[in-house]
């Protein structure tokens, strides 16, 4: 793999910044925190409020996620964490739960400019998989749009393709109720140990 994949901790909270702030300072960006934190809170956050945010939850004992390198550059970030921490996907209808197994989720891929089409996303989602693993989770899922090899807005990639995560071992568990960028969203499940 030619890119070092390292969780999202305190230490690198500036590889994180690099990644997900807007440009202008005063844009209430998402962070990472949409599919996180119930809607009242997150709509409560200011733009200002919300990298303190994910400085707090790179501090904490599960990372938010994790980050790709090419060499000392930062390259891409994925958001990756148990299930239950990620309040859309524990009280959302649109996003089935297959079973109880306490699952983690892959929601989100974010990939530098000038850097894309390097296999940075597959890197970053295979890095997922691994830190899923050692962290103990029976299985990882994703919900990627199914678009049968037609063009995703880049804005809207950010949840990745059915065929990223079929390339990571991945196989379709259920489908969803959701769509992004017109086109329907599958849940991908992969099993990583006996439960």
């Amino acid at each position: 793999m030619p890119f070092a994949i390292h969780p999202a901790t305190s230490e690198r909270f500036d590889d994180v910044a690099l990644l997900l702030a807007p440009r202008n300072p005063d844009s209430p960006t998402c962070w990472c925190l949409t599919y996180r934190l119930p809607p009242k809170e997150n709509q409560a956050l200011t733009a200002r409020e919300r990298p303190e945010k994910v400085r707090e939850l790179c501090s904490g004992h599960i990372p938010p996620g994790i980050l790709a390198y090419d060499g000392a550059d930062v390259v891409g970030w994925c958001g990756v964490a148990p299930r239950s921490d990620l309040h859309a996907f524990t009280h959302g209808t649109r996003i089935p739960r297959v079973d109880d197994l306490p699952v983690w989720t892959v929601w989100c891929f974010r990939v530098r400019g000038g850097h894309r089409g390097r296999g940075v996303a597959q890197a970053l989602l295979g890095g997922a998989v691994e830190h899923a693993r050692h962290s103990g989770a029976p299985a990882i899922e994703g919900y990627p749009v199914d678009n049968r090899g037609a063009r995703v807005n880049a804005t809207m990639a950010y949840v990745g393709t059915r065929s990223l995560f079929e390339n990571a071992g991945f196989t379709k568990a259920a489908d969803t109720g959701s769509v992004s960028d017109g086109f329907p969203r599958v849940l991908m499940r992969l099993a990583l140990e006996q439960y």
